[in-house]
């Protein structure tokens, strides 16, 4: 996993001199844009990477393999392969399946601030160790977008305020999935000052608790997309309740793929970011509109719930956009849709939305866009 472009000059020089006709167990594309290296044989070959020196999408799997024999190279200095490296075609990286030492981590990161990078994934990785000391100033990448699924660390919540200090500033998106912990101490975290996307979807331990520990309050002043898909969120209000202690301001928030309760009578009303406009509540397990919305929005998805009769004017904010799709009450077997999606040959709009909930927004909208090129 570590035999990425610039690791191979950083921390296996010699591999430079094997034969290029070695095609497996890496794959690169015939337009030479895409390489992707899956190394799970026992005693794998790394040296196939020098292949995907040349592309622009590099994904790396390290078939669970540890990478503590390559620690003798992290102490390199990578300023003397800097012009080698801004050479490399790369603008997207993903790195998963392996267990990687905090320190070899941050020689990739460190090696990476002199490439072109822009979106890094990390994803399947267990990071071993403690992290070294913060640098004086950030020396990695200057990334755009930063995605992270089913990663753990060593040193707990910490991880993320200790990853950013490698980060040079810039971050765009920011995307967790199957974390370990998302309970982040507040006083190692920098301000997010560029942060426009946050998406912590399929985090379904996560809950309204775990949000209010997950938003620091004033991190995230740019904010104007969250997502929180699959998130074991549980009320509205609850959701509302941790955007006004986070003091964030979304345009657009996404709490669909949760099973949503109607807030309890007598609960403290919630004032809502002002800046939301637009709230989807899709797939929430609704029999009722909650009460407690936002008093006006552009855009309102209530599609695929188990509204059994059409809302009436009252019960709904002022709304230009408003989508029931999917309910009992336009389609009498929405539910059966909803509850299984092969029941018959045509699968309805709902169905295919439930079949493919695990891909993330943000990462839906980057698919298919070649502008690094």
């Amino acid at each position: 996993m570590v035999c990425v472009p610039c690791l191979l000059l950083l921390l296996l020089p010699p591999l430079l001199r094997v034969s290029a006709d070695t095609t497996e167990p890496c794959e690169l594309d015939d337009d030479d844009f895409r390489c992707v290296c899956n190394f799970t044989d026992p005693k794998p070959d790394w040296s196939s990477a020098v292949q995907c020196m040349v592309a622009v999408e590099v994904e790396i799997r390290g078939g669970g393999h540890s990478l503590d024999q390559f620690l003798k190279g992290a102490n390199t200095d990578p300023k003397q392969y800097a012009d080698t490296i801004k050479a490399l075609r790369v603008r997207r990286l993903k790195l998963g399946a392996a267990q990687v030492p905090a320190q070899l981590l941050v020689a990739v990161l460190r090696a990476l601030g002199y490439s072109r990078l822009k979106e890094l994934t990390l994803e399947d990785l267990e990071v071993t160790g403690p992290t070294p000391p913060t640098p004086l100033e950030a020396t990695g990448p200057a990334l755009t977008t930063l995605s992270l699924r089913n990663v753990s660390w060593a040193t707990g919540g910490a991880w993320l305020g200790e990853l950013q200090q490698w980060l040079k500033p810039g971050l765009r998106a920011l995307n967790i999935a199957q974390a370990h912990s998302l309970a982040f101490p507040c006083a190692g975290l920098s301000t997010f000052e560029a942060l426009t996307t946050l998406d912590l979807s399929d985090n379904p331990s996560l809950g309204d608790s775990g949000l209010m520990a997950a938003l620091c309050p004033n991190k995230f002043p740019a904010l104007q997309y969250l997502a929180l898909r699959n998130a074991g969120m549980e009320t509205p209000s609850g959701v509302c309740a941790a955007l006004a202690a986070a003091r964030v301001q979304p345009q657009s928030l996404d709490l669909s793929h949760n099973s949503l309760r109607v807030t309890a009578p007598g609960a403290t009303r919630c004032v809502w970011p002002s800046a939301l406009s637009s709230l989807n509540l899709s797939f929430a397990g609704l029999e009722q509109v909650p009460k407690g919305l936002p008093p006006k929005l552009s855009v309102l998805d209530l599609s695929c719930n188990k509204l059994s009769r059409e809302p009436r004017r009252d019960e709904l904010p002022e709304v230009n956009d408003l989508t029931l799709d999917g309910n009992p009450f336009l389609d009498p077997g929405a539910l059966q849709h909803q509850d299984d999606p092969m029941i018959s040959g045509v699968v309805p709009a709902c169905a295919r939305s439930a079949l493919t909930m695990g891909v993330s927004g943000t990462l839906a909208l980057l698919q298919g866009a070649r502008g690094f090129a």
